[in-house]
């Protein structure tokens, strides 16, 4: 009886399981002399980096009717060790898993459009004040349907992965991108009736002084009534941001950081406790405010959100 099984062979050695098969059938078969690799007419196994992150980079063949590569897959395909191929994706940050999307601006209106939202800040106008202005539709209002269990030590906190459903809630934020400062209003709606009551929030909360607001192309922000009440104030002035451009509003980052440290985490008996939930987390929001840095300049985001005319071609044996 074999004192371990092929898979603590390939453990314990570093191998995948059909290298411990192949060797142990070949010394079942002829003995010692049966180890030495097998004369073969094709090209031997390239065991090195190079070649390991060059088959990384390319889809794996049809014949093995996946979309991407494993690990242990292409240890199998190339010939070396499943820990072999997990230290060189390591090495290289190769993630053959993943994978993200990305969206082609449309816009006829695109560089003129970016140049204006970036020329805002990196270089605002003197003695101006620039928001930037989005909402944060259909916030769940979600409770445990059993009490949480706190965090102990060696044990993160749980809750139950069942939830009742109380309503939903829109955040409506203007951004203070000099400062940071946080503006809000939740509404039940999101339309331009809403869209307009939380843009004269804001002209009030900045009196007396130009206001360059970002925000991006939603239907509402166009709204007959929306561009009636700016003609009226033409200190206030909308700059809108390409279509499928709205990552270039700044308020976008805060709407990240509300969502994991005061919402995806809390439960919420009410629309109101939600809503009470969000007016506290801003309030301390605004106690430490600070401003984030934009880095970027409009020519090397202009570059990438255009796609290129002369496309890099990549060889694919699926074709």
């Amino acid at each position: 009886m074999a004192l371990h099984s092929n898979t603590e062979i390939g453990r314990l050695v570093g191998v995948s399981l059909p290298t411990v098969r192949l060797w142990r059938g070949r010394y079942t078969d002829g003995g010692l002399e049966a180890l030495g690799d097998l004369h073969r007419s094709g090209r031997p196994a390239v065991h090195d980096e190079t070649s390991v992150i060059a088959v990384t980079l390319e889809p794996p063949p049809a014949a093995l009717g996946v979309t991407h590569w494993s690990a242990r897959l292409l240890a199998d395909h190339v010939g070396v060790s499943f820990a072999t191929v997990a230290r060189i994706w390591r090495r290289w940050g190769l993630q053959p898993w993943k994978a993200e999307t990305f969206k082609f601006s449309t816009d006829p209106e695109l560089e003129a459009k970016i140049r204006d939202v970036v020329g805002l800040h990196l270089d605002p106008p003197t003695k101006a004040v620039v928001v930037c202005i989005d909402e944060k539709t259909q916030i769940q209002t979600l409770d445990c349907t059993a009490p949480i269990l706190p965090i102990r030590p060696g044990v993160p906190e749980k809750q139950t992965s069942d939830y009742v459903r109380n309503g939903t809630t829109t955040l409506f934020v203007g951004l203070e991108i000099a400062t940071g400062l946080v503006t809000d209003r939740c509404y039940q709606q999101h339309t331009n009736v809403e869209f307009l009551a939380f843009l004269k929030q804001v002209a009030r909360a900045y009196p007396r002084v130009p206001l360059h607001v970002v925000c991006d192309n939603y239907a509402t922000h166009k709204h007959p009534n929306v561009k009636a009440w700016l003609a009226k104030h033409p200190r206030v002035q909308l700059h809108f941001t390409p279509t499928g451009g709205s990552w270039l509003i700044m308020v976008e980052i805060f709407f990240g950081i509300i969502t994991r440290q005061a919402i995806r985490r809390g439960t919420f008996h009410s629309v109101k406790d939600l809503e009470t939930a969000i007016g506290a987390y801003i309030d301390g929001w605004n106690e430490r405010a600070h401003p984030f840095i934009w880095t970027k300049g409009a020519d090397e985001i202009i570059a990438h959100a255009k796609p290129s005319p002369h496309p890099k071609k990549t060889y694919d044996p699926r074709h």
